[in-house]
Order: structure tokens, then sequence, then C-alpha cells
């Protein structure tokens, strides 16, 4: 396993950290006077990634944050909507949210806490002590915790919630996670890439796990969508979450382990933070299992 980045990273002013907000959007125009509305202080960027909206998403985001970047994502789905959100962040530190209403803007400066007392990966956590949701169903919550099991064996991690897409991470992390280009085409049969669909969010956990870095779980109260349809499919989505672990966990055991990105600075572990070895509640690096 890799050294974890658990030392603190100069920001590019050298104060506190710029931060970059990726929202995928698909026809949520009800739904964002909510989640513009509850933004808190000190957000940097904020970049809406449209997936072809048929209504006034885009047009009523720049009404409610008029300073807000618009990016069109290269293909369909919310994997390859995330990739080209951040491939588009300056940011110090790029938070993903959902722009239903799912989940709570208000929460933000928990997630950029949880990375500047040391952690290079903040995990929402509906399962938490502190954390809830308002919107998953009985299947859902069923399928996450197997799943999640599985996760936890075969990458030694402690995951409590994989299904979650609230997270925040320290930029220099996104090149571990190897998505797939934002310029390759959309296959001719109309075929997704792998990892341009709803598996994103456990591409992207169980691949910062495989890299060792230091992950910090934040609880989270889930919200219900506010208003139209999630495109959310429990069965085929599921399937493909699984097929996703079963990948990676064979990639991970055929494949040399990449460097982690150089540290920024000499000094020692953040003060109050566990050393390596140690972990606090919620915190942990995976040992990889199996």
């Amino acid at each position: 396993m890799h050294e974890p980045m658990t030392r603190r990273r100069n920001t590019s002013n050298g104060q506190s950290p710029s931060i970059s907000l990726v929202v995928p959007a698909l026809n949520e125009e009800r739904n964002l006077s909510y989640v513009f509305g509850r933004l808190p202080e000190g957000i940097t960027e904020v970049i809406l990634v449209d997936g072809g909206s048929k209504d006034r998403t885009v047009e009523v985001a720049r009404e409610l944050y008029p300073g807000i970047r618009v990016v069109q994502q290269t293909r369909t789905g919310k994997g390859n909507a995330l990739a080209c959100g951040f491939e588009a962040c300056t940011g110090d530190i790029v938070v993903m949210i959902d722009a239903d209403g799912s989940t709570d803007p208000e929460e933000i400066p928990d997630f950029v806490a949880a990375l500047t007392s040391g952690a290079d990966f903040a995990k929402g956590s509906r399962f938490r002590p502190g954390g809830d949701s308002h919107d998953i169903t009985r299947l859902r919550r069923l399928g996450n915790h197997g799943l999640n099991g599985i996760v936890n064996i075969l990458f030694g991690t402690r995951f409590t919630d994989l299904c979650y897409g609230y997270n925040a991470f320290w930029r220099d992390v996104v090149p571990l996670l190897g998505l797939p280009s934002t310029s390759t085409p959309r296959p001719a049969n109309g075929d997704r890439l792998w990892g341009d669909g709803f598996e994103i969010e456990t591409l992207i956990n169980v691949r910062v796990a495989a890299h060792g870095l230091s992950i910090s779980e934040v609880a989270s109260v889930e919200g219900p969508r506010l208003h139209g349809v999630s495109n959310l499919n429990a069965f085929s989505d599921g399937i493909r979450v699984l097929r996703t672990i079963i990948r990676e966990y064979r990639r991970l055991r055929r494949a040399p382990k990449a460097a982690v990105p150089a540290q920024r600075t000499a000094a020692g572990p953040v003060a109050g933070q566990p050393a390596a070895g140690q972990v606090e509640a919620g915190q942990f690096q995976a040992g990889h299992g199996g």
C-alpha cells in the first residue's frame, strides 16, 4: 500500500483552499433554486454539467448564479458528466453534488473540513451516526448494504455507504481515478463506455481505496428528490455496480500499483490526525483484501 497523503497541502493562494463545485444536471430546472439557494459562502466556482436538457436548466442556472460555468457533457451518463466537470475544475478542492435537491449543499463545509484536516478523499455516508436518507427505498438499501460489504472484503475498506454520490477530494486526486477520456466518442452502437453511468461512484470509491489514500467518511442527510423522476434503475444499475466491483478487483490484482501524487510539503502529519496505521472513527486507509 502506498504512503497516504496525510500532510496538509499548500493551496493555490496560500490561504483557504479554493473550492470547485460540480453539479451534473439533466432537466433539473425546478430543483435548482433550492440547490443554489443553499450554497455556503466560500465556493470559488460552480460548474454545471448539462446532459442535453430539454427544459430551461441552463437558463435557470445562469439566472440563479450569474457566475456559473456551464459545460456540455461529451457523451451520456452521470459518469461522463462528472468527468467533464472534473476536467473543467480549477479549485484546490472538488466537491460533487446532485442537482435534484437530495444532497444538501449546506453540508459542504463538513466535507472541506475533513480534507483540510488531512484526508485525501471525503466520502459522504447516509449510514454513519448523524446521517440519514429520506429517499432510499428498501430494495436500494439492501442492495447498497450487500455491495458495500463486498467492497469492504475485497478492498480492505471500511465504507458504510458505497452508493452515495456526495463526495469531495483534492483536485490532484483526479488523475488517479483514471476516468474515461471525455474526448472519446460514444460507441456507434449506442452503448456507454465503462464508467460513464451510475457505476461512477463505485468506480471512484474503489480506485481511491486501491491507491491507499486517506478516506474520511462524512455523515450526510439525503433528502428526497424535489421534482422530476430519477434516472437510476435499481436493478440494472445495481448489476452494473457489481460488475464494476469485480472488474476493478481483477484489475487491481493484475496491475502494478501506481504512485500517489507527490506530497506538497515536507512537514509531518497534520496535528490531530492519526499517524499511518492509526484510524479515527470514519477515517481509514484501505488495505487490499484478498
